[in-house]
């Protein structure tokens, strides 16, 4: 249960990301309470997997705060860092661990005690009981996913972020990951949740965040993105809401 006053699970403020002269992500705020499952969308290139890399604390912000939990991640990183957890797109495993290593060398890395019960019950929600011995350079890139995200939710982290979380699951592995994401957000963990797949951002998520060149363009819920780009039409697809949020702003005429 969320407590009372708790800080936001996660919070930008006014982050700018550079490389060089190339501008990745300029003057983002925006929270996300505990329990909320956030959308983050927009094209390639907006500054979506940027902003997650740098609330992971994997690279540092040009400018700007970034908090988990309240622990502010430049400054108190290993805190920041044991309440969040992170599966990129692609998420690395070590080749020459087993499954069930994984979970041992995570359990020792948040410091996670007695792991093994929990262990034992993620590997058979996800389907990986009987490939609790594979070597991860033997699973398939479905059960690789699978391997990362059991390995996310076993610290049981106040925060986590998915990007594009979906990649290699067979159907009954995209509905386990659908229900374990509900039941934690019910639990008041904050998620978020990055996808081309705007059917998945739709079905699960609260609410929207929507970057473009790396800008905020949206942040709300998804009848306010409706009421905002759609004229308030209640059955507009989240679709229709992306392409005009994100549609290149009309050249002025003669």
């Amino acid at each position: 249960m969320t407590q009372p006053h708790a800080p936001p699970a996660l919070e930008v403020a006014d982050f700018h990301k550079a490389y060089g002269p190339t501008v990745a992500v300029a003057g983002l705020s925006f929270a996300l309470p505990p329990g909320e499952v956030l959308g983050l969308v927009g094209p390639n290139g907006a500054g979506k997997t940027t902003t997650m890399r740098a609330l992971a604390g994997i690279i540092p912000p040009t400018r700007g705060t970034l908090r988990v939990c309240g622990f502010d991640v430049a400054a108190d990183p290993v805190r920041a860092k044991g309440r969040l957890a992170y599966v990129p797109d692609d998420p690395r495993l070590f080749e020459s661990l087993t499954v069930w290593e994984h979970l041992r060398f995570v359990a020792a890395a948040y410091r996670v005690a007695a792991f093994e019960a929990e262990g034992e019950r993620l590997l058979a929600r996800f389907e990986l009981a009987p490939k609790r011995d594979a070597l991860a350079g033997e699973l398939s890139r479905g059960m690789r996913q699978k391997v990362a995200i059991c390995c996310a939710y076993l610290h049981r982290p106040a925060a986590m972020m998915f990007d594009e979380p979906l990649t290699g699951l067979d159907p009954m592995g995209i509905r386990t990951i659908k229900e374990t994401i509900r039941a934690r957000a019910a639990e008041g963990v904050g998620f978020i949740i990055s996808s081309h797949l705007l059917s998945l951002v739709e079905d699960l998520c609260t609410r929207l965040l929507i970057l473009n060149q790396g800008r905020a363009v949206f942040h709300g819920g998804l009848d306010e993105a409706r009421a905002a780009f759609a004229d308030g039409l209640a059955d507009a697809s989240l679709e229709e809401v992306f392409f005009r949020a994100t549609a290149p702003a009309a050249e002025p005429g003669p």
